[in-house]
């Protein structure tokens, strides 16, 4: 199914109000929402007028975009301008906080350069505790004041495409990368997959180096380390040895010499065992 138009997409009020916790000492406009959501909760495709950055304080969370799919593990945070259609699945749950921003805040405090396309942050302690100070119910205006500030700060040296997978816009390109995530762990051959799709295997492998920047064989490593990372965030338990087999490569040091690849760190550092 194709993705919606801007047009068809819902634009959500910022749910401030009603069931939603908001702290109503933030700066005038920034808003700072608290909300939990279960396991398995969806929230279906819509856009903001404001931006925002999504932080899950506890849990896992999959956002997507027409450009991909972004896994956001705890120690990940989100940004998503203002207008850009999103949906969020609930892999755990979610302990989410959320800072919604005025584009007229953004552009008064000269912070809109770069903060025009989605991206992922790597959440330092310095950021996870600032983001946590801002809803912990004790902030005058001159504090909530500066704390937005440091996590403006942060999020500008923060970004981290590790757990990304693009999305193809393509028609048939699209639907064989929606193949592959439906089983990342599959060893999916692209003759098979080509005609699954109706085109060749020559032109799917053009399609994914046009559409995603990856070859083809590079973008099913990074879904299925896309894979491991969401394993690895919802099950404590879970070893790498039992990672490497689920994701069919032949040995833990191949496993995690791809993993790293694509994180920079291996599977034991990210995990923070």
């Amino acid at each position: 199914m194709p993705p919606m138009t801007v047009l068809e997409t819902p634009i959500l009020e910022t749910p401030i109000l009603r069931e939603v916790r908001s702290n109503h000492r933030s700066p005038a406009g920034v808003h700072l929402v608290a909300r939990d959501y279960p396991k398995g909760m969806r929230i279906d495709l819509h856009m903001h007028r404001e931006a925002q950055l999504i932080y899950a304080a506890r849990g896992t969370m999959q956002v997507t975009t027409p450009g991909g799919r972004w896994l956001v593990p705890p120690d990940r945070a989100v940004w998503v301008p203002a207008g850009l259609e999103h949906a969020i699945d609930l892999l755990a749950d979610i302990e989410m906080r959320t800072l919604y921003f005025d584009l007229p805040w953004l552009k008064r405090e000269q912070r809109h350069d770069g903060l025009t396309r989605e991206f992922v942050v790597r959440v330092s302690p310095l950021l996870n505790q600032a983001i946590l100070a801002l809803f912990d119910g004790r902030s005058t205006e001159a504090r909530t004041e500066l704390l937005v500030r440091l996590v403006m700060l942060e999020l500008h040296q923060a970004e981290d495409s590790a757990t990304f997978v693009p999305l193809p816009r393509e028609v048939r390109c699209r639907r064989a990368a929606m193949i592959v995530l439906d089983d990342p762990t599959g060893l999916h051959d692209i003759d098979k997959l080509a005609r699954e799709v109706g085109t060749s295997a020559r032109t799917l492998s053009r399609l994914f180096s046009s559409e995603t920047q990856l070859s083809f064989k590079s973008w099913c490593q990074r879904a299925r380390i896309a894979a491991a990372i969401e394993r690895i965030s919802t099950d404590a338990s879970v070893s790498v040895k039992q990672l490497a087999t689920q994701l069919g490569y032949a040995s833990v040091p191949a496993f995690s010499a791809a993993f790293r690849q694509v994180t920079g760190r291996t599977p034991t550092e990210f995990a923070g065992k």
